[in-house]
């Protein structure tokens, strides 16, 4: 259950997009995952928030849905991406 928020959050708008742009210009295959996630939760959250105050602050719903769509193209490719490399090693193993 999402706690009661009184008033406008700026720090939680801050807060998203921060975290946001940090996955967005990660490029430690290492970190990138944990960027990911911890951008995703930030963003569920504020989405939350944003449900339980009926806030219709429509231009900031949409940007937590074009965040939320893009970093999941972001796991999706570098899951694609890590798949390839394994194939790739199973491939050269098979021909030794």
């Amino acid at each position: 259950m999402v706690a009661p928020v009184f008033g406008p959050t700026p720090v939680a708008v801050q807060r998203w997009r921060e975290l946001y742009k940090a996955a967005m210009t990660d490029t430690d295959r290492e970190t990138l995952p944990f960027r990911i996630n911890e951008a995703k939760a930030a963003l569920t959250h504020r989405a939350r928030e944003l449900f339980a105050l009926g806030d219709n602050s429509t231009k900031e719903r949409k940007a937590i849905d074009r965040a939320l769509y893009t970093l999941q193209a972001l796991s999706y490719c570098l899951k694609l991406e890590s798949s390839d490399a394994d194939d790739r090693r199973r491939r050269r193993a098979v021909r030794r």
